[in-house]
């Protein structure tokens, strides 16, 4: 299996209200990737993801385009610490 990296994604735009985190946990799943997507007060859509740097940059190119009816304006991608998620979830705010 590959070594793990952990990445950041900082998604804004027309983000929330249009199904960008259940559609980022449906992309994380089918990817094999662990982590959270989460609202921020803010307007902006966290992601934390880990899993192969592949699979990452499949995301990546995924958070750019989002779901049908979101706009996503800009991703900023930093990377971390390996945190050992278990699985993908949806947080809620």
């Amino acid at each position: 299996m590959s070594a793990s990296k952990h990445r950041t994604f900082q998604v804004s735009g027309v983000v929330q209200g249009v199904f960008y985190r259940q559609s980022t946990y449906t992309e994380a799943c089918r990817l094999g990737l662990t982590g959270y997507v989460r609202n921020n007060k803010d307007g902006t859509v966290t992601i934390e993801a880990e899993g192969p740097a592949a699979a990452l940059d499949a995301l990546e190119v995924w958070c750019r385009q989002g779901p049908p009816a979101a706009r996503v304006e800009q991703v900023v991608v930093s990377t971390g610490s390996v945190q050992g998620y278990k699985e993908f979830a949806i947080q809620r705010g």
